[in-house]
């Protein structure tokens, strides 16, 4: 245990996913060393996504705006959505050049046993988002692109339920490739890109 402010520091970083204690304590010791300007840089950032950053009212990916810069890109396939737990899998699958529709943040998967249920991700706004198409162009697939562990099959699997009644609507899961129990932002291009182009029709 240190004293003071670098103690103090130590413990919000080791709060931070990814950080243990360690990996705290070399961040805040690599921090007292580095000039003032580095400090001011930092703090100013961490100031700007607290104040600046928000999520788009479409789709719910971080954004600067009203809507994320995949929103109001008119060149998007507008018949397509990939459904994805978090903004970091957007950027994933992006990252393949594989898509080119919109998406659909949900916010996380269900896991009751943590209290996340339906009602705390953003499946009513994508039901909704279906339901009120005013742009004239009707979705005519969803692409269900939860992680492929035992929380994003059980999403997969109520979305499949919600979405089956939608008249002219597929319902694909992202293929073969990805393996059981990862996290999308951790497949590389290719085997993401293959899942991706190889998904599989639900119902």
């Amino acid at each position: 245990m240190y004293e003071g402010p670098i103690q103090d520091l130590i413990d919000e970083l080791a709060k931070q996913p990814g950080l243990g204690p360690k990996g705290a304590q070399r961040i805040a010791f690599h921090l007292l060393g580095v000039e003032n300007n580095e400090i001011d840089r930092l703090i100013a950032a961490l100031g700007r996504v607290r104040d600046d950053v928000t999520f788009c009212a479409e789709c719910g990916n971080v954004s600067a705006n009203r809507l994320c810069r995949i929103c109001s890109d008119a060149r998007r396939d507008a018949t397509k959505i990939c459904v994805v737990e978090e903004p970091k899998d957007v950027h994933a699958i992006e990252r393949t050049k594989e898509f080119n529709g919109r998406y659909h943040v949900l916010g996380g998967a269900l896991d009751p046993l943590s209290g996340i249920g339906p009602d705390q991700l953003r499946i009513r706004e994508l039901l909704r988002r279906l339901a009120n198409q005013e742009d004239g162009v009707d979705v005519t697939e969803i692409i269900v692109a939860t992680d492929p562990n035992t929380e994003g099959e059980a999403t997969a699997t109520y979305l499949l339920r919600m979405l089956k009644d939608f008249p002219g609507l597929s319902v694909t899961r992202l293929a073969s490739g990805l393996p059981m129990g990862g996290d999308l932002e951790f497949a590389d291009e290719l085997t993401l890109g293959r899942a991706l182009s190889g998904r599989r029709v639900l119902a």
